[in-house]
This record gives C-alpha cells, structure tokens and sequence, in this order.
C-alpha cells in the first residue's frame, strides 16, 4: 500500500506544474492582444445610411385654401301662377333655351273668355263716360253722378288688364337664358302655382360660395383670383375671380361667405358640385423643404442636416405649407441638405452617409497584425 504522503506529494507536484503552464500560455498568446485593443482605442461607430433633400427657394403661392359649393349664376323653378291644365310642351330635357322662351302652354279657352267679357264691359263703360264728360260740360249731370260713372270705366278697366293677364300667364316663358332640366310634368296635366315643371339654370358663369375665416377677412378683395377645382375633373384648374364678399360675419363659426365666379362657357360644372378653393394673395420667394424631413417633438420641430459625414439636429420655424412642402422662416440655409429617410436612427453628432455611396477607407491606426504583437 502507498504511502499516502508520497501521493500527496505528487498531486501538488501535478497542481504546480498545470498552473505554471496556464501562466505561459497567458502570457504568449492573451496578453499581446489586450495591448493591441488597448493601443488601438474604441471601435468607430458605424455611419446611417440616409436620402437627404436639397433645401430650395423657390416661388410660394401666399393664399387660403376652403371648401366651396358651385350655385348657379341664375336659377329658377318654373311652376304655373294658376290652376290649369297643361295643352303643350315646348322644350325638351336639358335644352338651352333663350329668355322669353314659350316653354309650356296651358288651356286658354276659360282666359280667352274672360278676357272678352271684361273687354266688352270696359268699351261699354267706355262709352257712358265720353257721355257722361259732355253732358257735366254742360251742367246737365252732375259732378258725382260723372264721378260714378268714371269709376265704373276705370274699374272696367282694371278687369280687363287683370284677364289679359291671365291669358298671357297661359304661357309659361323662360324668364332668362339658360339650360332646363328635366321635364316633370306631362300632357293634360292638371299644375297648381307651385307645381314644379322642370328647372332652369343660367350656367355659363358658376359662383362659388365658400367660407373664410374672420381673421382674414383684411386680406380678402373683389376682384381677386381663385382657382377652383373638383373631383369629377382631376388636374383642371376652374379660375376664377372674387365678384362679392358678404356683409356679415358668421357668429356661430366666426367665417364669412365669399363668393367668386368661375367662367363655364364648355357646361363642365353643374350646380351643387362640391369644390376646392384656392384664393391667391401674391407670390414671393421662399425656403421650402420636403415635409418628411420634419421631425417634431412636442409643440417644436428639428431637422437633421446632413453636413460635412455628421447629422446637425436643428430647430427649425415653419411658415406657410404647401402639398408636400413647408416652409422655413428660421434655423436653415438654402442649399442645405436635410434628411428625408432615416431620421429615424439619428441623433445629434450621428456619422450619416448618403444612401448608395462607399463608405470612406478606415483611418491608418500605426499598428502591426495584432498576432504579432508589437507596434511598428
């Protein structure tokens, strides 16, 4: 049996040597690269890719954008003053038709009756007042009896205008030129004053009524122009001009109606489209920039410009915007680049490179391959 000194002798002989041989290792192979990462410094971090956009002057158009509707320069239902029976139709659907126009014809048989009737009553009264003039001349009638019989001639009279009326409203007229829309009533028709036979629209001029704040009612003008479009027309523009401003302001919206009118010599808008107004002030240069390279942050708004490899976060002032653009009144210089993508991974003093381009060679750091372990 072994002498259990002299196994515990070798164990430590084994411990010793296995120690010794983990300190050699450390010192050929671990030790030279912590010299070498020590020497070279922290690692460069690594540049974002970005798309930047050129910060531009260039003409904005200073104006008021609103909702509208278009109204017919002169619109009308065309009914019957009096209850009759429909003997002709003069028109067809949606003809233009000239002022005066006859467009509908009604029975004239019971007028036409009544206008001889009252015509004759008229020239026999008439005829006792010619009479009558002679003889108060001469004192033969007596001034009331001649004022009598004067009234009953012009009453007479009054009958008989008021039944040529009647047969004249037999006749349904186009009070103005226009279109007419569709027809609402037919042959033997009995209309009553209300009835609707069918509309008339005065389309070659349209207005536009839409509202615009109070707060610019000091920069509102007749005669200034508008430009006015809608959805049935994509990309035509509809110019027009300011031709009434009302007298009154909303209280309940604190707006005030404009209304412009907009040439329609072709027919294209109708009444009741709904549009777009664009109210033109004046033109003047400006410093525009893509609206995505905004970046708000609560009530205030930075862009990152993109100068000389490093993102410059700046405040920025924006004034009148424009679809897609803003403008800047503060913080920015034309011919900046500001980013567009990729704001996102940025912060101030971030590397930033533009999006397709080679990133630049890494700077010479003096040192040898690291294996080796010594400087040159």
């Amino acid at each position: 049996m072994a002498d259990p000194r002299t196994v515990t002798t070798v164990a430590s002989v084994v411990l010793a040597v296995a120690c010794a041989s983990w300190a050699i290792y450390e010192a050929k192979h671990d030790r030279p690269v912590d010299t070498f990462a020590a020497a070279a410094g922290p690692r460069a971090p690594v540049a974002v890719q970005v798309i930047t956009a050129e910060a531009q002057l260039r003409p904005l158009r200073v104006g008021l954008q609103a909702i509208g509707t278009a109204v017919a320069n002169e619109s009308v239902e065309i009914s019957s003053k009096t209850t009759n029976i429909v003997t002709a139709i003069r028109f067809t659907d949606g003809q233009w038709v000239e002022a005066g126009q006859v467009l509908v014809e009604l029975d004239r048989e019971s007028a036409a009756a009544d206008l001889a009737a009252a015509t004759a009553e008229y020239e026999e009264s008439l005829s006792q007042w010619n009479r009558a003039r002679e003889l108060v001349s001469t004192q033969v009638l007596s001034r009331s009896q001649f004022e009598q019989i004067e009234a009953t001639m012009k009453s007479n009279l009054a009958r008989m205008d008021a039944a040529r009326a009647r047969l004249a409203d037999t006749y349904i007229r186009a009070p103005f030129a226009g279109r007419v829309g569709l027809r609402r009533v037919s042959l033997g028709a009995l209309v009553t004053p209300g009835t609707v036979i069918t509309t008339l629209d005065d389309t070659n001029t349209i207005k536009v009524d839409f509202a615009v704040p109070e707060m610019q009612l000091g920069s509102l003008a007749r005669g200034q122009k508008v430009v006015a479009r809608t959805s049935a027309y994509p990309g035509r523009d509809f110019s027009g001009t300011v031709a009434s401003i009302d007298s009154r302001v909303d209280a309940a919206t604190r707006s005030v109606v404009v209304r412009a009118t907009v040439p329609n010599r072709d027919g294209a808008l109708k009444p009741g489209m709904f549009m777009t107004v664009e109210l033109t002030q004046d033109e003047r240069p400006a410093l525009v920039i893509p609206e995505e390279a905004l970046v708000p942050e609560q009530a205030r708004q930075f862009v990152f410009v993109a100068k000389n490899g490093v993102a410059d976060k700046r405040e920025v002032t924006l004034g009148r915007r424009e679809p897609g653009f803003v403008e800047i009144t503060d913080g920015l210089a034309a011919g900046e680049a500001v980013v567009i993508e990729g704001t996102l991974k940025l912060r101030h003093g971030t590397p930033v490179i533009e999006a397709g381009q080679e990133p630049p060679p890494p700077p010479a750091d003096g040192f040898s391959d690291p294996s080796g372990g010594r400087a040159t």
